[in-house]
């Protein structure tokens, strides 16, 4: 699985973009527990699976300044 760009996550709705953060924690969270009770066969997925989840914040947190900024403005 490659890493998502950012511009795709630009493209997805507020709404789309909440329900795939909470998909990643919980994969992310699924990961964690099998590492503590078992041998992880695909160890990278921990990296790939924060990234997703840190650029998924960035655009929300982007988004959120820029309404602030917005409503500032008016």
């Amino acid at each position: 699985m490659a890493t998502i760009k950012m511009r795709e996550v630009r493209d997805k709705s507020a709404a789309e973009l909440q329900d795939r953060l909470r998909q990643l924690r919980k994969e992310l969270y699924e990961l964690r527990l099998a590492a503590s009770t078992a041998n992880v066969g695909k160890p990278h997925q921990f990296r790939l699976k924060k990234k997703e989840i840190a650029k998924i914040l960035t655009v929300l947190e982007e988004r959120e300044d820029q309404n602030v900024s917005a409503a500032r403005a008016s």
